[in-house]
């Protein structure tokens, strides 16, 4: 294995570097990131641990709190991270526990508070850009090039209740790949996505490069037997990649693993108060009632079917449901593995 030269830095085999990350974010009118008292940072800073493995292989790429509110993945990528001995290691790994992380200390639920920004749904970026933009930039040109791998941890918003899942890339040059990484983890519903303007999804579309978005957990919570499962899925990833060995009997061989060719997403048509009529991972008939949209009174606005024979991703159960936002989401046409 050789010296291997990233971000300024240069690590021998065998060594594991910490180091805050920073994205210059020079020019930009009142500067860069928001810190917690409000003040301005003229570079984006976030936290980064480097491990360049003893023998050659592959490269990960992990990233967590893209969306400062969906937190498992945070603490998760943290204790890996701390596992991880790079003299067993064949390969490296770059983990960035806490992308978002202005976002992270002000609590900001979803996207940037700089620029609202989404950084799972607006990539490429622009170098001249916003700060939201920047950083997407950042990760294309600096960060991408390097991997050979991503797994993006997500988890359930305010409302939500969600089944966990993972997405996988559509596209033919590294669908497989991304399938078959996905079937080595402890993750019941693999869901095939068309996306290609998020992290993983732009970085498959335009890049070629094999990933999954995972998605655990709900309602802006941090259950610790969540963390543990994306725990477990991150050690089977890296052993699956052939990067660091899992510990025996970690995967679940009894889960059944079910793919499905897509997810469908209904919204509100208007805004209104939304009374779902399914739950969560639900087996569900073309035509049948997932619930209805009322108002303040009472009356019905809208009542949304299903379009499709499926099962119950994830919906809200948060009551408000504003003009655009999810309702319920579910997954069609499935196979078991």
């Amino acid at each position: 294995m050789e010296l291997w030269r990233i971000f300024g830095e240069a690590l021998e085999p065998g060594e594991t570097r910490r180091l805050s990350l920073r994205v210059p974010m020079g020019g930009l009118p009142n500067q860069g990131q928001t810190l917690l008292d409000g003040r301005k940072r003229a570079d984006y800073e976030m936290p980064a641990i480097l491990v360049n493995g003893a023998k050659p292989g592959k490269t990960l790429l992990v990233t967590a709190g893209i969306h400062s509110g969906e937190y498992n993945g945070i603490p998760a990528t943290i204790r890996v991270a701390r596992e991880l001995d790079p003299e067993r290691m064949s390969g490296r790994a770059i983990l960035l526990p806490c992308v978002n992380t202005s976002g992270f200390w002000t609590m900001h639920p979803r996207t940037l508070p700089e620029d609202d920004f989404n950084l799972n749904g607006q990539y490429p970026g622009n170098p001249d850009g916003t700060v939201g933009e920047r950083l997407a930039d950042f990760f294309v040109r600096e960060i991408f090039p390097q991997v050979d791998f991503i797994l993006d941890f997500h988890g359930g918003s305010r409302g939500e209740r969600m089944t966990p899942l993972a997405f996988f890339p559509t596209h033919a040059p590294v669908r497989e790949a991304a399938l078959a990484a996905g079937m080595a983890m402890n993750i019941g519903f693999l869901i095939e996505s068309q996306a290609t303007k998020g992290e993983y999804s732009y970085a498959a579309a335009s890049m070629g490069i094999p990933g999954l978005l995972v998605e655990r957990g709900e309602g802006y919570f941090c259950d610790p037997e969540w963390v543990e499962d994306d725990r477990r899925d991150l050690l089977l990833l890296l052993d699956h990649l052939g990067i660091s060995p899992a510990p025996a009997g970690m995967r679940d061989t009894a889960l059944k693993r079910r793919v499905f060719r897509e997810a469908i997403y209904l919204e509100a048509a208007r805004e209104g108060v939304w009374h779902p009529a399914v739950k969560k991972d639900q087996a569900i008939q073309k035509g049948q009632r997932l619930g209805t949209l009322e108002d303040l009174f009472g009356d019905v606005l809208e009542t949304v079917y299903a379009e499709h024979d499926g099962h119950v991703l994830y919906l809200n159960c948060g009551l408000a449901a504003p003009k655009g936002e999810l309702l319920v989401a579910y997954a069609v046409a499935a196979s078991e593995a």
